[in-house]
């Protein structure tokens, strides 16, 4: 399609706010007012994207067949889509028709992604990307020679999330957790201009056991979804079931199964924090308030004791500011 013959974007505008908007319900700051005007830019601008394909992922795009039309998808939304994407967090797995759509989307995010690239390497002669939040990213990919792995991966853990519900062992879920969070962390040392490989391997560490954390938030949630983020083996070894994770609170195996899990997140943050102290200034701040975001929400899981499907455990403001500020003193 040429660019001339390019649906109108602006529906789509409007519900890019609406996506920017959810930064502020995350566990850690997104882009903090104590950075500098660009990195903040560049970090929403990343952030867009990653919550832009996990809405296409999950069926919670806010216009998904504006999107559809806009990237150029082929495949029909389901009769009803803004019914579908409404319910889909409530009825369980989603429809196979509603999985070829998302997986369709995705597609069409990843084709995006290559304009992306193109443009910023031929901005007079590529085809623009035509999602507005894609469009964000060309500025940071040329100011800071970002390379297209982080943003791929990211896609493709979305799709993994159409086709795998379960994971067998932790470290399943640890290389489910290399597609859909380490990438963030990259991102944000390639944007700090900061990356080695020592770095790296520390930020992994801290990315992993946030979506592990995540996961622990969302166990009903996710279940509504039809997924368990739990490994398999673990619920075995505490004989928890899937109905016990469907109840309206948890019991004492559940309990002992999320301290168990909680644990693990807890040993990897540990073994990621030291990462704040190889670097100095705002970045410094803002991997401390990352890191602090996590040890913030497993001490809300454990006041909740670790029943997680009451309701979401949610950290403390103040005792993730607290937190950071220790982080940001001591380094780790």
């Amino acid at each position: 399609m040429s660019a001339s013959a390019q649906p109108s974007s602006e529906p789509v505008d409007r519900s890019a706010g609406a996506t920017l908007d959810k930064a502020s319900a995350e566990n850690f700051p997104v882009a903090p007012f104590f950075l500098p005007a660009a990195w903040r830019d560049d970090l929403m601008a990343v952030y867009g994207f990653a919550r832009l394909v996990d809405d296409a992922g999950d069926g919670d795009l806010a216009d998904p067949v504006g999107t559809a039309r806009l990237l150029g998808v082929d495949a029909q939304p389901p009769a009803t889509p803004s019914a579908q994407s409404t319910l889909s967090a409530q009825s369980g797995p989603p429809a196979p028709e509603e999985v070829v759509f998302r997986l369709a989307l995705l597609d069409g995010l990843e084709h995006d992604l290559t304009r992306v690239f193109e443009t910023a390497m031929r901005p007079d002669t590529a085809d623009r990307p035509r999602h507005p939040l894609m469009r964000r990213l060309v500025p940071l990919v040329d100011r800071h020679g970002l390379t297209q792995e982080p943003f791929r991966r990211l896609i493709e853990a979305n799709r993994v999330d159409q086709t795998t519900a379960r994971y067998a062992t932790f470290d399943d879920l640890v290389g489910y957790c290399t597609l859909s969070a380490d990438p963030v962390g990259r991102l944000v040392l390639a944007i700090a201009g900061v990356s080695t490989p020592e770095r790296i391997e520390l930020s992994d560490a801290i990315c992993t056991a946030l979506q592990v954390v995540e996961h622990l938030q969302d166990v009903a949630e996710d279940l509504a979804r039809g997924r368990i983020y739990l490994p398999t083996e673990d619920l075995a070894r505490f004989g928890v079931t899937e109905a016990d994770l469907a109840a309206p609170s948890a019991d004492g195996a559940v309990r002992e199964l999320i301290a168990y899990e909680a644990e693990r997140a807890r040993t990897l943050l540990d073994r990621g924090a030291p990462l704040v102290g190889t670097v100095r200034g705002r970045l410094r701040l803002l991997l401390a308030g990352f890191t602090a975001g996590g040890y913030a929400a497993l001490a809300a899981i454990e006041d909740a004791g670790y029943d997680v499907l009451a309701q979401q455990a949610k950290p403390d403001k103040r005792r993730l500011a607290a937190k950071a500020a220790a982080i940001f003193a001591k380094g780790r």
